[in-house]
C-alpha cells in the first residue's frame, strides 16, 4: 500500500511535467525572451562649481520643475548685482540726456535774455535819436553809423541768448541719445546673461520621474557638464525582446502585445514601436538552412505609462502574442506549486 501510495504522486508529476515540456517545445513560436530597458536622463549644470545642497534622494518619486541640487554661487550672485547696477547707471544716463538742462540753468539764460532785450531796446532808442540828430546835421554821420551798429550788436546777442535757451529746454542731441538707448540695451543684455549664470548653479527636473540614482555627493566638486544625477521617467522604460528570424517578417509596428514576469498575474499590454534592421547574433563561418534558424532580432516595446511603473530595468520578460499562452503557463506553474503544498500536507 505505501508504494502505490508513492506512485501515484509521482505519475501525476510527470504528467505535469509532460505537460510542461510540451508547452516550452512550442515556446519559440509563442513566447519571447527579454529584459527592461531605461533611457536616463542625466542632469548637471554648464557650470561647475561646489556642491551646496542635493534636495533629493536615491529611489525618491519626483515632479518635473523641483529642485534637484544647487552649486556655489557666490560669483554669479556677484555678476547679477553689478550687471542690475550698471543698468541702473544707464537709464539715469539716458534720462538726463533726453532731459533738457537744470532749472537753475535755464533761469540764468533768461535773465541774460532779459538784460540783452533791455540793452538793445536801449540801443534802439538811441540809434533812433542819433538819426534824428544827423537829418537835423547836428552830429556827424560817424556818430549816426557807430550808434546804428550798436544797436544791430545788440539784436544779434538777444537771437543769440534766445537760441539758447530753445536749445537748454531741449534734450541731448539725437546721436547722443541713441548711443545712451543702446548702452540701456547693452546693460540689459548684461543683466539677463548674469541672470542665467546664477539660475544655471539650481538645477530643476526637467521631467517626471524617479530618481535612479545620485552620482556626486554634498561638498564635491562638480566639472560644467559632468551630471549630478540620474532620472527615469515612466515613459522612458522599455521592453527589449528577441525573436528568431523565421518569425520576425510577421511583426509590424504598432501591434499590441504581451508582457509578463515572474510574479506578475495578470500580463501587461504593450505596444511594438520598433523592429531593428539587423540580427543581433550571427554564427561564424557561412550561412545555411540551419544556422538561419540561429539568428535573432531585436524589437523593442512600450506600455502605457501607468503599467511603466511596473517595470524595473534589467528586469528579465516575457514577451507573446497571445494572452492566452501566459494564462495556460501561469495555470500549469498554479498546478504545480498546489501539488507540492499538498505533498507536503
Amino acid at each position: 500500500m505505501k508504494s502505490t501510495f508513492t506512485s501515484a504522486p509521482l505519475i501525476i508529476l510527470t504528467l505535469i511535467t509532460s505537460l510542461m515540456l510540451s508547452a516550452c517545445t512550442n515556446e519559440e513560436n509563442f513566447l519571447w525572451q527579454g529584459y527592461i530597458e531605461g533611457d536616463f536622463v542625466y542632469v548637471s549644470s554648464p557650470l561647475g562649481g561646489q556642491l551646496d545642497e542635493i534636495n533629493v534622494e536615491k529611489g525618491q518619486q519626483i515632479t518635473a520643475n523641483q529642485t534637484l541640487f544647487i552649486l556655489e554661487r557666490n560669483f554669479e550672485k556677484a555678476g547679477v548685482d553689478e550687471a542690475s547696477e550698471n543698468l541702473d547707471k544707464a537709464l539715469n544716463d539716458l534720462a538726463d540726456k533726453r532731459k533738457g538742462r537744470r532749472p537753475s540753468e535755464i533761469a540764468s539764460i533768461k535773465a541774460r535774455l532779459k538784460k540783452a532785450k533791455a540793452a538793445e531796446s536801449l540801443a534802439a532808442t538811441e540809434y533812433k535819436r542819433r538819426a534824428d540828430l544827423y537829418r537835423s546835421r547836428t552830429i556827424s554821420e560817424e556818430e549816426r553809423d557807430k550808434s546804428r551798429s550798436d544797436y544791430q550788436q545788440a539784436t544779434q546777442q538777444v537771437h543769440e541768448i534766445t537760441s539758447q535757451l530753445t536749445t537748454a529746454t531741449l534734450g541731448s542731441r539725437s546721436d547722443e541719445i541713441k548711443a545712451a538707448e543702446s548702452a540701456v540695451e547693452a546693460a540689459k543684455a548684461r543683466l539677463v546673461q548674469a541672470h542665467w549664470n546664477y539660475d544655471q548653479k539650481e538645477q530643476i527636473a526637467p521631467r517626471t520621474g524617479l530618481i535612479f540614482d545620485t552620482i556626486r555627493y554634498k561638498g564635491e566638486w562638480i566639472p560644467a557638464g559632468k551630471p549630478v544625477l540620474s532620472i527615469l521617467p515612466p515613459e522612458n522604460r522599455k521592453v527589449r525582446f528577441y525573436v528568431p528570424e523565421p518569425i520576425v517578417g510577421g511583426f509590424t509596428v504598432g501591434e499590441e502585445l504581451f508582457l509578463n514576469y515572474d510574479g506578475l498575474k495578470e500580463p501587461v499590454r504593450i505596444k511594438l514601436t520598433y523592429i531593428s534592421p539587423q540580427s543581433e547574433y550571427t554564427p561564424p563561418v557561412i550561412y545555411s538552412s540551419q544556422s538561419r534558424a540561429k539568428l535573432v532580432f531585436m524589437l523593442e516595446a512600450y506600455p502605457s505609462l501607468k503599467d511603466a511603473l511596473l517595470l524595473k530595468p534589467g528586469q528579465p520578460v516575457d514577451v507573446s502574442r497571445d494572452i492566452k499562452y501566459f494564462d495556460h503557463k501561469i495555470g500549469l506553474i498554479d498546478t504545480i506549486k498546489s501539488f507540492f503544498r499538498g505533498s507536503n500536507g
